[in-house]
C-alpha cells in the first residue's frame, strides 16, 4: 500500500490548467486536494503538459508536476515555493 505524505481532502473547485507561458489553458475540476498536490478531472488530460500552473476558482495558484495520468484525470504534485 502506498503511503501519502499529506492527507487528501475531498474538494469541488473549478480550476484552470495554464501553460505555454500563459497563452494556453484547459478547464478542470479539483476533486481531491492536499497540502502537497491535487487530483484534477479534465476532458483534456492526455494533452496537459508535464508542468503547468494550476489556478483555482478561489484565486490560489500552484506550480505543478504531473505524477500520474488517466483518460480524464491527472494527479499532480505542487512544487515547493
Amino acid at each position: 500500500m502506498h503511503e501519502r505524505k499529506f492527507p487528501r481532502l475531498k474538494a469541488f473547485l473549478g480550476a484552470k490548467i495554464i501553460f505555454n507561458d500563459g497563452r494556453s489553458s484547459f478547464d478542470g475540476l479539483v476533486k481531491e486536494l492536499s497540502e502537497g498536490g491535487a487530483m484534477i478531472r479534465t476532458e483534456s488530460a492526455m494533452a496537459v503538459p508535464e508542468n503547468f500552473t494550476l489556478e483555482l476558482s478561489d484565486g490560489r495558484r500552484f506550480e505543478c508536476d504531473i505524477r500520474w495520468r488517466r483518460i480524464n484525470a491527472i494527479g499532480v504534485e505542487f512544487r515547493a515555493a
